[in-house]
């Protein structure tokens, strides 16, 4: 259930404005629970500075640290003052991504909360690799929380996949479902929306077999795609017009639906691959998230293992002094 209880807000060094945060304490104010902000810094030039000693560059470190400490303080200071309870943690590492799963692991988190930047012209929100590792590899939900208003009667939409084609799918569209219901119950009763897609006919075997009958296979997808839905939304109590069964690419009809209905959040699964794996096969949930407008929350299978912790779990080998970051999160 989604009872969210220990958020982690990933504090965006590079403004004062904090939407991620700002949504997290509305979490909290309706569904309890408590807030730990949460900034990952790293500057390569500390670590150069070769005439200084090793003790120097650890004060100056420190220094730095306390200084973006008392910087998230003061964004804090309205929320904490209003009696929400805020930690502040800034911590020194050259990937911002593996420090905040760390910290997940480490501390038990249930929810993470970032703010993704929109696109001015196109109005599409733009992932940056942090977000994407995230997304990928964290253990728990994670909140993409769009730097806009939330729309006035904002709705959830829930993404499923009704093709039943892994083993997997059923058991995460239940997930989807249930924990959105109990967060929108939870939170301000918020409507909460259904959504499959189903694919076209293909034109290869229109064109290759002549007897084929387009609209034939058509109707026969969409009848199974209606008869997984219904069943889908009777386990929960829903009502048909809650649910919304279209024709095409989930990419295409999940940020289409989205805009039409004016969602705040669309929520979805995604199973995580990385490597080779996810630029050969491609990853479904992660074309969607490409085109969406609103804000997203991403929820893994219960049987998702962290790679991050399976590492963790490994033996290593000594490693030598840090290479410079392949993404940084620059200090102000």
């Amino acid at each position: 259930m989604a009872n969210y209880q220990h958020l982690l807000v990933a504090i965006d060094p590079n403004q004062d404005d904090q939407p991620a945060l700002r949504r997290a304490v509305y979490l909290v104010q309706h569904n309890g629970g408590r807030i730990k902000a949460f900034l990952s810094i790293y500057d390569f030039s500390y670590e150069m500075t070769t005439l200084l000693s090793p003790d120097e560059r650890t004060a100056m470190r420190q220094g730095v640290i306390s200084q973006r400490a008392a910087w998230i303080s003061e964004q804090c200071r309205h929320y904490i003052d209003a009696g929400v309870p805020i930690e502040i943690k800034v911590v020194w590492h050259n990937r911002p991504y593996e420090a905040i799963i760390q910290e997940v692991l480490a501390e038990k988190h249930d929810l993470v909360l970032k703010m993704t930047h929109q696109h001015d012209r196109l109005e599409s929100v733009i992932f940056t690799p942090t977000d994407w590792n995230l997304l990928r590899k964290c253990p728990c939900p994670v909140w993409m929380v769009k730097d806009q208003p939330w729309p006035e009667g904002g709705k959830a939409l829930v993404a499923v996949n009704l093709s039943s084609e892994e083993p997997y799918h059923d058991p995460l569209n239940l997930k989807l479902v249930s924990e959105t219901l109990a967060l929108a119950k939870n939170v301000n009763q918020t409507e909460v929306h259904l959504v499959g897609a189903y694919p076209v006919t293909p034109i290869n075997i229109a064109i290759e077999l002549p007897d084929f009958d387009p609209s034939v296979y058509n109707d026969a997808i969409r009848g199974q795609h209606l008869l997984a839905m219904k069943s889908l939304r009777q386990k929960f109590g829903l009502g048909e017009e809650m649910t919304h069964v279209e024709k095409g690419l989930p990419e295409e009809v999940i940020p289409d639906l989205a805009e039409h209905l004016q969602a705040g959040v669309v929520v979805l699964g995604t199973i995580g691959r990385t490597g080779i794996s996810a630029a050969f096969i491609g990853n479904t949930t992660e074309h969607v998230i490409d085109h969406l407008k609103c804000d997203l929350l991403a929820l893994k299978p219960d049987d998702f293992v962290c790679p991050l912790e399976a590492e963790q779990q490994e033996p290593k080998m000594p490693t030598a002094e840090p290479t410079p970051p392949s993404e940084n999160n620059p200090v102000a």
